[in-house]
């Protein structure tokens, strides 16, 4: 089971969530976990996690970012990456499904509106776990790209809270699903 928490105290989102145990330690839900919460973006050429951003040189800013970490306590960054797009397409699903009027497309692990990048995103391996970050724009103001942000897109300002919680719930409920399938199947030799 993931459990879920939204986090409605402004944090600023710099990398350092996607440590082992950061939502534990920092919002006591331990765990495999996804948790939600909005405040500024700024993470610094020495704490990015994707190496091709680092060698470009790339900063990842937002004014206003509302933000998902997720959790799990295995070891398979390939299902970590999976998990991630699985995310995404997810919070696409959300979006479409009732707050936004733009379609959205997903190229991998990231969301556009157009030309403009609505999202970051990364999955990661810690010691005891595998980490995801999912990072929407909610203001496109000083984005360091092409960026539109869920503001820009006709999401109400009182609506960002209500969109995080139901991708909350949408992504543990799809890993609810996962871990049914997985046992009530038959293996055949």
């Amino acid at each position: 089971m993931v459990k879920t928490f939204l986090c409605r105290e402004s944090l600023t989102y710099d990398g350092s969530q996607l440590s082992p145990l950061w939502a534990f330690k920092r919002l006591g839900v331990q765990g495999d976990s996804i948790v939600a919460f909005r405040g500024a973006c700024r993470v610094e050429a020495e704490s990015l996690v994707d190496i091709a951003d680092f060698k470009s040189g790339a900063i990842i800013f937002s004014t206003d970012m509302l933000n998902f970490i997720a959790e799990h306590f295995e070891n398979d960054l390939e299902k970590a990456v999976l998990r991630q797009r699985l995310l995404v397409a997810l919070t696409r699903e959300v979006l479409e499904a009732g707050h936004l009027k733009a379609r959205l497309s997903r190229e991998g692990d990231d969301l556009f509106a157009g030309t403009g990048k609505l999202s970051v995103s990364i999955a990661t391996i810690t010691p005891v776990s595998t980490m995801i970050h999912l990072g929407l724009n909610v203001t496109a103001q000083g984005a360091p790209v092409e960026a539109i942000g869920l503001l820009d897109l006709g999401l109400p300002e009182e609506a960002v809270f209500e969109l995080a919680r139901q991708v909350l719930d949408a992504y543990a409920e799809e890993m609810e699903g996962v871990g049914l399938a997985r046992c009530k199947v038959r293996g055949v030799w």
